[in-house]
């Protein structure tokens, strides 16, 4: 069955794909291939984490696929947005207030 995240991930990976193939490769052998499947934190606890990663550092490029992959990983849209109103106060009111705009067109998409 194809989720969401998987339409989210599918086109980015194919726009990587055209640009940097060994790039592509790497993510998926390596990053979600052997990263992700550690059996030490679950893809829950993983998306968590990078999600809390991405707005702290501004790169709101990916977090649309990874707010994705977290409500299909099991966290919850208050989860996600209670990580949003937690950073405001380590990363910066500007990442969380642009987090919020970003989860709430996935959200929206979601339903």
């Amino acid at each position: 069955m194809t989720t969401p995240s998987d339409n989210v991930t599918r086109g980015a990976r194919d726009n990587m794909r055209k640009v940097a193939p060994k790039l592509v490769q790497l993510s998926e052998e390596v990053l979600y291939g052997d990263v992700w499947e550690r059996p030490l934190l679950s893809k829950r606890e993983r998306s968590l984490i990078t999600i809390a990663s991405l707005i702290s550092l501004y790169r709101f490029g990916q977090l649309p696929g990874h707010f994705q992959r977290g409500l299909d990983n099991g966290l919850t849209k208050e989860e996600i947005g209670e990580v949003i109103t937690h950073l405001a106060f380590y990363a910066g009111w500007p990442c969380s207030a642009q987090a919020v705009s970003i989860a709430s067109e996935v959200f929206d998409n979601s339903e």
